[in-house]
């Protein structure tokens, strides 16, 4: 009896010349326990500042509901982070391309958003690596699957080389498993992450998540990692760039989709506070936060059926994101020892005045990679 065929060389085949629309998904996590942890979350004290019930990173992202609603988001000309960061990221790429070109790197994108940047850079590499991996790993399922249309058949990647991983990225242990795959995967071929669109700002914990990313790397891999930046820590400059999330419409229907879609909530846009502030003297946090100021206790029902009371003057915490001074990158980069390799920045230039905000492109290696470049890191953290 001849042996059998696995399964997925087999699909590959049965898919091959079908127009349907397809999409193969590697689950790496229960769904249950997701929504277990959401609904825990949203269980929290009360907290007037919004740091008692919240929406963390990742399940903004997560079901049709706030896929969609990010997608719409993205295309809103008031969302300036999104808006420039795609506008820009080809001119930065390319300046970066040539550390990435050779040497036969596979791409892992860490939170793929809508896959534009991710397209950009597949369709320079392969041109040197025809028979590279592109590897989309996101908590969402949704988002996987409209975010590698643009790679798949925008810049006709072929669907053989593309395996997206739904997984939480931001667990320690997801991503040991996640890093022990794909060293089976590849072998010793070098793998490029991606961290763009400024998710490193999502997350409550940046130095955490990014030493938990850092713990996938192997000397031969790279890290690209995308964070939006600021010149100036005060107050003001604070409250300016809450304000700049709080002039788009989209954006805050997107932030508050995650909530409308889990629980009973009926929202309602004027009671969404955007609070600027100035966190550990060298970056800006923004916190999007729906208050509880309609005079009145209300009654919010859960996922799994059961109620939580919201007082007066009760916050749920929606969205957190942030703008980078040099000195947080480097203190970021140096804890989790990471080597800038070579960094872009460029500015906001839609305003008559100077702006203080911008975007910063960097490319990073692991210590252990051993790269001589101690003097190019003063450099780009002198700027």
């Amino acid at each position: 009896m001849a042996d059998p065929v696995p399964v997925i060389r087999k699909l590959e085949h049965a898919l091959a010349d079908d127009d349907f629309a397809w999409s193969m998904l590697l689950v790496g996590e229960d769904q249950a326990d997701k929504l277990a942890t959401l609904t825990a979350d949203l269980r929290g004290p009360f907290s007037a500042t919004g740091d008692g019930k919240r929406i963390t990173s990742g399940f903004s992202y997560w079901g049709i509901a706030p896929t969609i609603a990010w997608a719409n988001a993205t295309n809103d000309p008031f969302y300036l982070v999104m808006k420039v960061g795609t506008e820009s990221f080809l001119r930065h790429w390319r300046k970066l391309l040539p550390k990435v070109q050779n040497g036969g790197f596979h791409l892992v994108s860490l939170g793929i958003g809508t896959g534009v940047k991710d397209r950009t850079i597949l369709g320079d590499m392969r041109r040197n690596n025809p028979d590279m991996y592109y590897i989309p790993v996101d908590m969402s399922s949704e988002m996987l699957r409209m975010g590698t249309l643009e790679p798949v058949r925008g810049a006709r990647f072929p669907v053989s080389q593309v395996l997206p991983v739904q997984l939480d990225f931001s667990i320690e242990d997801n991503m040991d498993e996640l890093g022990q795959m794909l060293a089976r995967l590849v072998g010793d071929d070098p793998i490029l992450f991606t961290l763009t669109g400024n998710t490193l700002a999502n997350f409550e914990n940046d130095e955490e998540l990014l030493d938990t990313l850092t713990r996938a790397l192997r000397p031969q891999d790279r890290l690209l990692l995308e964070v939006a930046s600021t010149t100036r820590l005060d107050q003001e400059t604070a409250d300016a760039a809450a304000d700049e999330y709080h002039q788009t419409r989209a954006f805050a229907e997107f932030v508050t989709s995650a909530l409308r879609y889990n629980t009973d909530l009926k929202i309602s846009n004027e009671l969404v506070r955007f609070v600027g502030e100035v966190e550990d003297d060298d970056a800006l946090l923004v916190k999007i936060l729906w208050r509880n100021d309609t005079g009145e206790e209300i009654r919010m029902e859960l996922p799994d059926h059961t109620e939580v009371v919201l007082p007066v003057g009760d916050t749920i915490r929606l969205y957190t994101t942030r703008k980078y001074s040099t000195a947080r990158l480097k203190r970021l980069t140096e804890a989790c020892k990471l080597t800038p390799i070579e960094a872009i920045q460029s500015q906001f230039r839609y305003a008559r005045r100077a702006n203080p905000f911008g975007l910063e492109l960097l490319l990073l290696a692991p210590e252990a990679a051993g790269e001589a470049t101690h003097t190019l890191a003063d450099d780009i953290w002198s700027v």
